[in-house]
């Protein structure tokens, strides 16, 4: 599959600041640095203003702005090459008409022609996730002159796996990347960039439960270190 997505153009589009790292950030530096890969995050939310009970933007101002700085330097560690930042409401994306987002991504299509897009798994518990997925879906049905040819969603810890286990939508991968420890700290690096986010271990965002869980995915298929994925649609 990783040759299949050499010289690819790259679409990653998320809810939330972090989720970016969180799902592929040591694939995306693998595909950046070894397989010529042109990518691009859309981060749809602010990420913030769920910690309060309304969403006020202005009593968190500061809180916002250090979260867009945070983005930067996640970006740095990674390497990929552009992102676009929009502000819908945090955990609230069920408040907000579904059409308003597949617009925005319709407009990044528009504007960056990708082949594949990587974004949420649809079963995550998080609201905004399950909108995010709902929305590329959409945004990308497969028509004739559809540019987007390949759709794969990924896990993102303290989201997919806190779904409940009877549920019919658990993550259930069915792609499989290697990754390198430079790759893994990577994504460590850039996760711990993001300074209202990052958590001190057992969490499942913090940097020893992201190297273990890079270690369970790679149990289950004979290799060191993984990401995981499940390909959603693939037209070659």
């Amino acid at each position: 599959m990783l040759e299949y997505l050499k010289n690819k153009r790259i679409l990653v589009v998320v809810a939330h600041p972090d989720d970016e790292l969180l799902g592929l950030g040591a694939t995306m530096h693998k595909l950046i640095h070894q397989y010529n890969c042109e990518t691009r995050v859309v981060i749809l939310g602010e990420g913030i203003t769920s910690r309060s009970d309304f969403r006020d933007v202005q009593k968190w101002k500061k809180e916002l702005e250090t979260h867009k700085n945070n983005i930067k330097e996640a970006q740095k560690a990674i390497g990929y090459h552009s992102v676009e930042v929009y502000d819908f409401p945090d955990n609230r994306f069920d408040t907000v008409a579904l059409l308003d987002i597949i617009k925005v991504i319709e407009k990044e299509k528009k504007d960056f022609l990708p082949e594949v897009i990587f974004t949420h798994h649809g079963g995550d518990v998080n609201i905004d996730h399950q909108k995010t997925f709902e929305a590329v879906v959409t945004a990308c049905r497969p028509m004739k002159e559809e540019c987007v040819k390949t759709i794969i969603t990924f896990e993102t810890p303290s989201g997919t796996e806190w779904r409940a286990s009877s549920d019919p939508k658990q993550f259930v991968p069915n792609m499989f990347v290697e990754i390198s420890q430079e790759d893994l700290q990577a994504k460590i690096k850039g996760m711990e960039s993001y300074e209202f986010e990052k958590r001190a271990f057992p969490h499942p965002r913090s940097p020893k439960a992201l190297e273990i869980l890079a270690q369970q995915r790679g149990i289950m298929v004979g290799k060191e270190l993984v990401e995981s994925f499940m390909i959603i649609r693939n037209i070659n």
